[in-house]
């Protein structure tokens, strides 16, 4: 078997450019792709990187969210897929296995640092805003940015208060939009381990936040 060419370059400049270079392919060029990867064409494993990279790093980002660690198991996640490309069946679509094999990664290294300082959480969508970092920001009254500093504070205090899988939930579930069977999919769990968990999550930050409805 041809061995694994480098892993396409996933440093932050790279992964804010993620969506310029994801090339859409049809279904049925993805699936040629896949079929060359199992033969051992690192080529068009590299393609097949290219077209799920950005879900897959913004999957680990919002569980985790540090950009750094996310990045990390981007490559984890890859190299894991490549290694057990032969025990991909297809009954599932490639981009949710990767999801779940990301998932699953993302929770572990919540569980390894839990008590590790974790970067703050971003306004608005909760992803990595490229533009934050390199425009000026409009000019906002006093104590406004501090609001938002106190705000934003009191989220990740809430989030990282959850459990790794019940924040995997949540993030799944209210950041990325995805269905209970799609979420289920990636946790490895059911449907009703999903909804359960979800429930607990939700009471759970409503509760650390409850002040602020108040505000």
């Amino acid at each position: 078997m041809a061995s694994l060419s480098p892993m396409p370059d996933l440093n932050k400049s790279g992964a804010r450019a993620l969506e310029a270079v994801c090339v859409e392919q049809p279904e049925a060029a993805e699936a040629g792709l896949l079929q060359r990867s199992k033969g051992g064409d690192a080529s068009a494993f590299d393609a097949l990187i290219t077209r799920h990279r950005q879900n897959v790093f913004m999957t680990a980002y919002l569980i985790i969210r540090n950009e750094d660690d996310a990045l990390d198991i981007c490559q984890d996640t890859f190299l894991r897929a490549w290694r057990g490309l032969a025990r991909f069946d297809g009954k599932q679509a490639f981009g949710a296995w990767l999801r779940r094999i990301a998932t699953n990664a993302a929770i572990d290294l919540c569980r390894a640092r839990r008590r590790r300082p974790e970067a703050s959480i971003d306004e608005g969508s909760l992803r990595p805003d490229p533009a934050s970092r390199t425009t000026p920001a409009s000019p906002e009254r006093p104590g406004r940015s501090l609001e938002r500093a106190e705000l934003r504070a009191r989220l990740e205090a809430a989030l990282s208060a959850l459990s790794p899988e019940h924040r995997a939930v949540i993030a799944l579930r209210e950041f990325e939009g995805l269905s209970y069977e799609e979420i289920a999919a990636a946790t490895n769990t059911t449907h009703g381990t999903v909804m359960s968990r979800l429930f607990y999550a939700r009471k759970k930050l409503q509760h650390l936040l409850a002040d602020l409805r108040h505000d």
